[in-house]
């Protein structure tokens, strides 16, 4: 049985054991499953195969071929503390996405398809099993929009988080949406209140957020900060607002002070991130500069602001930049045989780009 979309409880139910005596057996068996891709026992978790990895540094951008001849995108990024050093893998939740954000590579292909919850959870264990990478985050930042696949991406953090199995803690992961407001309220609802959320809101007002993200037409900035306000967060936690800076777009002195309002009765972070241009994109990437300046604007206005550092940009691995648009096109336009030996024949876009 392969058990890389299951928790141990599930498989429990799947395999009902005959006696009690023969669980903690089970148990291991389960775990060492993680582990050990060649285990032996009555379990199995297999990833599937790499395709190809790419590495500068201690980053490493792969990617895992799926029997359909798509392709994952997961990136191993290496992350420094006061006297500390650790790995955070970011991981997707669909091929592709719908949501059309202007300035992000990913939203360029449409929605391809979901990712089930065995296929997230396999990008952790080939990090980990194939790549001998030993993560200490996990952050759902890579393709697609997690709310979009809530039922899958929250099985996977069931089973990420299985004390039988991978046994994260639920404080070091970290789930980014655009600002699907009933996911958030599906999400407060579920009572995680050590799971991290992340919003990437990227504009200080309704007009400017519309033109770069169309979501805002129907979740808008009012209704938005009304489900962020109600979000149940401990006392040492706090919202994570992403602002992706875009030259000439939302970088000015009044943006910054327009945001600090906007958030004043939420209890988060900012995050500024300096824009990583996509292919063909009709945006400039910030210069260190512009985000100095800009968080120093949001700081004095009295908003927690720091700065994400920009990793992986040459290697279309940071943040914005994940999804091979020719790949994609390929296997969707061109009747051949994948890799894997599966047909890729008219492979329809479940949603094209809004």
């Amino acid at each position: 049985m392969d058990v890389l979309g299951l928790t141990f409880e599930g498989v429990l139910a799947a395999v009902k054991p005959a006696k009690p005596g023969h669980v903690p057996a089970l148990r291991e068996a389960y775990a060492r499953a993680f582990r050990d891709a060649d285990a032996a026992g009555p379990f199995t978790a297999q990833t599937h195969p790499l395709a190809r990895t790419v590495q500068g540094g201690e980053l490493v951008k792969f990617l895992q071929r799926l029997p359909d001849g798509f392709e994952t995108e997961s990136v191993i990024i290496p992350m420094s503390g006061y006297r500390t050093t650790w790995k955070t893998l970011c991981v997707s939740s669909q091929i592709g996405c719908a949501r059309g954000c202007t300035f992000c590579e990913t939203a360029q292909l449409g929605l391809l398809r979901q990712l089930s919850a065995g296929e997230i959870v396999g990008q952790v264990v080939a990090a980990q099993r194939e790549l001998g990478a030993a993560l200490r985050n996990i952050v759902f930042m890579g393709m697609g929009e997690p709310f979009d696949n809530f039922d899958n991406v929250i099985q996977a953090v069931r089973v990420l988080c299985d004390p039988a199995g991978l046994s994260f803690a639920k404080g070091h992961i970290a789930i980014s949406t655009v600002g699907r407001i009933d996911g958030i309220r599906r999400l407060a609802a579920l009572g995680w209140r050590r799971i991290n959320l992340a919003v990437s809101l990227n504009a200080p007002n309704d007009e400017i957020r519309s033109q770069i993200m169309p979501i805002n037409r129907t979740d808008p900035m009012p209704a938005l900060r009304e489900a962020l306000a109600e979000y149940p967060l401990r006392k040492c936690q706090f919202i994570m607002i992403e602002y992706v800076l875009i030259p000439g777009v939302n970088d000015a002195r009044e943006h910054a002070l327009e945001l600090a309002e906007y958030l004043r009765p939420i209890k988060c972070c900012v995050n500024v991130i300096p824009y990583n241009p996509r292919l063909d994109s009709p945006y400039e990437a910030a210069n260190d500069e512009a985000a100095r300046r800009f968080m120093t604007w949001v700081n004095d206005a009295g908003q927690f602001c720091k700065r994400r550092v920009t990793k992986g940009r040459d290697y279309m691995a940071a943040c914005g930049q994940l999804g091979n648009r020719a790949f994609a096109r390929r296997l969707t336009q061109t009747a051949t045989t994948s890799p894997s030996g599966w047909p890729a024949i008219g492979i329809p876009l479940i949603a094209a780009p809004r």
